[in-house]
């Protein structure tokens, strides 16, 4: 992918070995401004956490894994600059949430473009790879969950095709908040 400032970017899933850079992402995510609508944990949990808890989360959605996908996309310095991650649910499961899993579906969480690489157009390609993986991997539908007030990504969500299914999720320990249910079918 090229951006309009001929950067050139390469989107993969990330490997196992790449825990660290996983760890540096996901805190620069964490301290971006919108963080406390767009991630449910906050910076201070996630930089406590050992470097045992990083080498679990990179092996367990790394390249080769069935049931989540690490995507990310590197710069041409090798330095990771945005991410999507794809989660598989079965039918018959429940979410996160507690909400019954009635097909089987992939949930998109985690995105994160740093903000130097915004407006490029990599968002999108980050999503065109994850939509591509979710649909490979048997996917009916493929939904993700925003904060009420991120307009922003609501408005990214739907320039891709998402639609609010009508579900609302309260946030827990923050009941005068809610996300949103967004989806997108396959067809």
């Amino acid at each position: 992918m090229t951006s309009s400032s001929d950067e050139k970017y390469v989107i993969r899933s990330i490997r196992a070995d790449e825990w660290q850079a996983v760890k540096e992402l996901r805190l620069a995510a964490l301290r971006d401004p919108a963080a406390p609508i767009a991630f449910l944990e906050t910076y201070e949990a996630a930089v406590a956490h050992p470097d045992s808890f990083w080498q679990e989360r990179a092996a367990g959605s790394c390249e080769g894994s069935e049931r989540v996908q690490q995507i990310i996309a590197e710069g041409p310095d090798g330095k990771w600059v945005g991410s999507v991650t794809v989660l598989l649910e079965e039918p018959g499961t429940t979410d996160w949430a507690g909400f019954p899993v009635e097909r089987k579906q992939g949930h998109l969480v985690g995105v994160y473009v740093r903000p130097e690489h915004r407006g490029c157009g990599l968002t999108d390609v980050l999503f065109d790879a994850a939509l591509e993986w979710a649909w490979a991997a048997g996917a009916e539908r493929v939904r993700l969950i925003v904060h009420e007030d991120n307009g922003r990504a609501q408005r990214f969500y739907r320039r891709m095709g998402f639609v609010p299914s009508g579900v609302t999720v309260p946030l827990q320990g923050r009941e005068d908040e809610t996300e949103l249910e967004f989806v997108l079918d396959r067809g």
